[in-house]
């Protein structure tokens, strides 16, 4: 297989001299955190600066964005916010100059914003006999946002370390227990299955430049969608979990700092789903 400087590893941005060498640390590192302005998105951005990180995150809500700032005043991490959506190619390569310009450099970014557009792909209406297709508007939307827009961040971050020199870093990507295949996600399911391999064949393409990746995928977790549902319906969808509750979105954070801070972790996803099997 040959040594490691005639794979070119001598020129990786901070190659260790020795195995025990750390190369990255969350406290005084620089991410961007993508729909970072509600739900898991803004957990991991206020948490990423409660550990020391300085972080620029992206939501298409203005206000929602000014409300995280606001509330990350005081924190021993950097936090700003800019208005982006990560399905268009031309906002995601300015969100990652601006991050940079912002922070003053880039560490990493988590691939965290998605949407759902949840339906059968065909359903017959009970009254009429009619057969109802999910629609291409759906699928695509879903599409756009959850498997290009990771696409998107992914590839212009990778860019930028390397253009920039700026490793070590990682991309974390947020997958989803639906990647197997949860009846009414086809849109939902596809995506989320398409980041697990992404994040593995990225791996290797871009380990020669210092950069590691990773992802996870939760199972029901605590959001603002999940806190508005009936009792009785959610009660019904935790019986099938072994643990029987739902996660805790800093219990997804808590595998987020695994992947930062394991030098030797990269190209793997990390199920975080209190044991459910779809």
């Amino acid at each position: 297989m040959g040594s490691w400087r005639e794979h070119g590893m001598d020129r990786l941005p901070g190659n260790p001299s020795s195995s025990t060498e750390k190369l990255m640390d969350i406290q005084g590192s620089k991410f961007i955190v993508t729909g970072g302005a509600s739900g898991m998105g803004r957990h991991f951005t206020l948490s990423l600066a409660r550990d020391g990180a300085d972080v620029a995150f992206c939501d298409m809500n203005e206000e929602g964005v000014r409300a995280v700032e606001a509330e990350a005043k005081g924190l021993p991490g950097k936090v700003v916010g800019f208005v982006a959506n990560v399905a268009v190619e031309g906002q995601v390569e300015k969100l990652i100059a601006d991050a940079a310009a912002a922070l003053g450099g880039l560490n990493g970014i988590v691939n965290n914003a998605g949407i759902i557009r949840d339906g059968l792909l065909v359903k017959v209406d009970k009254e009429t006999g009619a057969v109802q297709k999910l629609s291409l508007a759906k699928w695509q939307q879903v599409i756009d946002v959850n498997l290009t827009g990771v696409f998107l961040g992914a590839r212009e971050y990778a860019a930028w370390a390397i253009a920039n020199k700026g490793g070590p870093g990682v991309i974390i990507s947020i997958s989803s227990i639906s990647r197997h295949g949860n009846m009414g996600q086809s849109n939902y399911s596809a995506a989320k299955a398409g980041i697990v391999s992404m994040t593995k064949l990225w791996a290797g393409e871009l380990a020669r430049y210092g950069i590691r990746t990773g992802c996870i995928a939760p199972g029901f977790t605590r959001t603002p969608i999940l806190e508005g549902m009936p009792p009785a319906m959610l009660e019904k969808m935790v019986q099938p979990v072994p643990l029987k509750r739902v996660g805790e979105p800093e219990e997804m954070y808590k595998a987020i700092k695994f992947i930062i801070d394991n030098d030797y972790f990269t190209g793997r996803c990390i199920d975080v789903d209190g044991g459910l099997v779809l």
